[in-house]
């Protein structure tokens, strides 16, 4: 295979993946009222990033966060927390790239990619969204906005995590080289 051939191939799936990443975001099992969801989305951004590298993935990611936006009836109160909680939370999946060629790197890449974007989550609910803090949440009282942001976000994205960790993991059972890569000529 030429390079513009892998490029193509690249560029094709990224586009098969981000719009097969948001189908899967309108079958939710439960949706935040603030901004969240618990679904199975970010799968196949973390296997596009798993197969083609942090670079690619990262952009892939960055695409999808953006038509999350605006197809996926996003909220936002200003620029920073539509940049922060949908282009630059869903461009760290990319960072699940890193694992790219490893054995399991299906699976570390779906927590580590799943850690950054609610790191970002976490950092955006704090200082973008912290103004809108209740008084209580979960019938604890609210006090600090990073315990709350950390706790609003825990809320869906350690869900996110398991459902797309458990399904990864049948995945590289059924097509490991697929999941890893193999499949690609360098």
């Amino acid at each position: 295979m030429t390079k513009t051939h892998n490029r193509t191939r690249a560029l094709v799936e990224a586009a098969i993946m981000i719009a097969l990443a948001q189908l899967l975001s309108y079958i939710t099992l439960y949706r935040f009222p603030y901004g969240g969801s618990v679904d199975a989305a970010m799968l196949p951004i973390v296997i596009f990033a798993v197969r083609w590298g942090a670079g690619r993935g990262t952009l892939a990611g960055f695409c999808f966060g953006l038509l999350q936006y605006f197809l996926g009836n996003g909220i936002a109160i200003s620029w920073l927390s539509l940049l922060g909680d949908y282009a630059v939370a869903f461009a760290a999946l990319g960072v699940a790239g890193l694992f790219k060629g490893k054995k399991l790197g299906l699976i570390w890449g779906c927590l580590v990619g799943s850690l950054a974007r609610f790191i970002v989550h976490w950092v955006v609910g704090a200082t973008v969204w912290g103004e809108y803090m209740p008084e209580t949440f979960w019938n604890m009282e609210m006090t600090n906005t990073w315990v709350y942001s950390a706790l609003y976000n825990i809320g869906y994205m350690f869900f996110c995590c398991v459902i797309i960790t458990v399904i990864s993991a049948v995945f590289l059972k059924v097509m490991p080289k697929y999941m890893r890569g193999e499949d690609i000529k360098r």
